[in-house]
This record gives structure tokens, sequence and C-alpha cells, in this order.
């Protein structure tokens, strides 16, 4: 029995293609709309190998509000969003920070004018917690509650913290309208998920991160360095205020992230909470040399890596204060920062091709027999 029907924007893309196994696994419907700048098509046929459901994909820009509203034209039953489509890497945001704004913000704005001439109600929003900047400058906000107050130290941060203010004044404003013509508005919700790092890949070795290009991201980084791609890690600062000098981050599983934004998706359709921010994270903070003794624990080997200066607009502790979360919608991370490195081994060494490649042969027959 389908629960709902939604779109997911974004969601070829590492985070946003797990999420829709798990919407399909949760037995909502669900329509894909993706660009493919940083993803591929292939990873609609790996969601079907992992749970026998496929999920409809449209080639689509989320700048694009035309095609959008033909979306929703075609597809009447979507009652819900969410929206992972952007750009997503802090060093390059402040390269070309007009591009960011572009696609994050001007996308968004698109995106919400499309959901509100179809009368999509609920949106779920990929944040960051980028948003919170240096939440050291503060006191006793390490691990970060929602309460912290938001400072970005980037142009990826402020597209961010601009499109949750976006979202929220117009959620605000459609409940406001509702309820000056005699309606009810509580059908107009929001989620704002606010994030860390996400990390591994399906148990299965069949689906996991495949960035075009050059990733941005610690763990993918390693990843090529373990299969030859990469001489070496270049770390960003070894002078940070922490146990050995490199900066602090909170890495979960992409499978507990995934859940998340279901759950938080499925408290919005009944609890009607208006705008609400949650951190999904795990609470426990790991420096980048934690991180490559953790996957070269995984791969076997100890994988060379190179200190090199700090990047502009890092900070030292992101971890995730998750109390709200576990509190309201009943989530938790459940997975291992050794599971996350294991999992993320086994789909590098399976497939170092990516989704260039087949899955592998022994990983789909395990599938089939039942094992995940």
């Amino acid at each position: 029995m389908v629960v709902g029907s939604v779109l997911v924007t974004g969601g070829t893309g590492y985070i946003g293609s797990f999420t829709a196994l798990a919407l399909l696994e949760a037995d909502y419907k669900v329509v894909i709309v993706d660009n493919l700048y940083n993803s591929s098509p292939e990873v609609i046929n790996r969601i079907e190998l992992i749970c026998g459901k496929k999920p409809e994909y449209i080639q689509c820009d989320v700048t694009d509000e035309k095609k959008l509203d033909a979306v929703f034209e075609k597809h009447p039953n979507i009652d819900s969003v969410i929206h992972f489509a952007a750009l997503k890497a802090v060093g390059e945001s402040g390269e070309i920070p007009l591009e960011y704004y572009r696609v994050n913000v001007y996308g968004t704005l698109c995106l919400l004018r499309s959901m509100q001439r179809h009368h999509v109600t609920n949106i779920v929003f990929s944040s960051s917690a980028t948003v919170y900047g240096d939440a050291t400058r503060f006191e006793n906000m390490i691990p970060i509650p929602e309460e912290c107050p938001l400072g970005p130290t980037n142009p990826y941060g402020n597209t961010k913290f601009g499109v949750e203010t976006m979202i929220t004044d117009h959620i605000n404003a459609e409940r406001a309208n509702a309820k000056k013509a005699g309606k009810g508005g509580e059908e107009y919700n929001a989620a704002l998920l606010r994030y860390f790092n996400p990390a591994g890949s399906h148990p299965s070795g069949v689906m996991g991160e495949d960035p075009q290009g050059v990733p941005y991201n610690l763990l993918p980084l390693l990843a090529q360095v373990a299969v030859g791609k990469r001489e070496k890690l270049l770390v960003f600062g070894d002078d940070y205020n922490s146990k050995d000098g490199t900066a602090i981050r909170d890495y979960i599983h992409i499978l507990d992230l995934a859940r998340g934004h279901t759950v938080a998706l499925t408290h919005l359709r009944a609890a009607h909470p208006g705008v609400r921010a949650w951190n999904l994270g795990t609470g426990k903070g790991s420096t980048v040399h934690d991180m490559i003794g953790a996957f070269s624990a995984a791969v076997g080997r100890q994988l060379p890596y190179e200190v090199v200066g700090r990047r502009a607009g890092d900070v030292l502790d992101l971890t995730a204060n998750p109390t709200r979360a576990n509190r309201e919608l009943g989530w938790r991370a459940e997975r291992t920062l050794e599971e996350a490195c294991a999992d993320l081994w086994r789909w590098t060494e399976g497939n170092p091709q990516g989704y260039r490649q087949e899955a592998p042969r022994e990983f789909v027959e395990k599938l089939r027999r039942g094992g995940k």
C-alpha cells in the first residue's frame, strides 16, 4: 500500500539516492528529478536491485521552473518534496559563489514557486551543519544544538542559510494566508535537516558514493588513495585545538541519514509541526586522523597523507547534538564509524569505476539470495 507520493530533487546523488531507496522501502512512491551534473542514472537500476522497486526518473534542472511545473502536472499525487539538488563543496563555493547562489538559492525559489502553484505543501530540506559556522565561538555549544546561533563562514553555508530562511518565510506565510481565508493551514510544513558528514555505502556493495571528477569530501578522497587513483590524502591543517590538531567532524552512516529523511517526512505529514529544524548526527566527533586510522583499518594497510595549510572557511568542530531528533522523531544513528568504513571499502573495492561498470556479480547474487 502506497503511503504517499514524493518528489526527490537531486535524487540520483549520494544522499538523494539512498533516501529514494529508504522511501521506496517505506512504501512511498518516488519521482526523482536530477540534471546528472554530479551523478549517474545507473543508480536507479541499483535501487531496483536492492529493493525490487524502481523510482521514476526525469532529467530536469531545479532552476527550470517550467519543467518542474510539467513534473507536478504529470504527477498530481505528489504531496511532498525532499530537496537535495544543490552544489555542495565548501572550497569550490569560495571560487564560484555566484553559481552556488544560482543553483542553491534560485533553484529553491523555482521549486517553491512550482510547489505553490500545484499545492504541494510539505518540504524536507537537505540543509547542512555549515549553517552553524564556528560554534566554538559560544560557550557550551559543542556538540551543536539546533538553538546555536547560525553564522556560516563560507558561501556554501550562506546559501544553505539563505534557503532555510526562504523556506521558513514561505511556510509561515502560507499558513498565515490560509488562516486569513478561514482554513487551518496545517498542511504547510517544512523540515530543515542539518547534518554533518555522511559516510559509507550500502552493505550489499552495489550502491555508494560515486562523485564525478575530483571529490571534495574526506572519505571519497581516502577511497581514491586506497585504490591508487590518488597518491596521498591532503590533510588541511594540523594546528586546530583538538587532540591531534586536525578538524573534528560528525560522521554518520548514509543508511542512518537516509532513514532520518523518511522519518522527518512522515512526522511532517502526521504531526504538522510547521517549520522545524533537526540535527541528524551521531553526537560523536572524529578528527581527520581518526578517520584515516579507521579507513586504513578497513582497507588493511596504512594510507599515506600529507599535512598542508588550513582550507578557507573550515572550522574546528562540527559535531551534532541529535537530542531533538532522538526525542521528537524517534530517530537515532545506529551504525558505527567502523561499519561505515567497511561498507565504503566494500563498495570501492568492488566498483572501482563506480556506476560506470556493472554491479559485481557476486554482490548481485548475494542480494538475490536475500542477503543485504
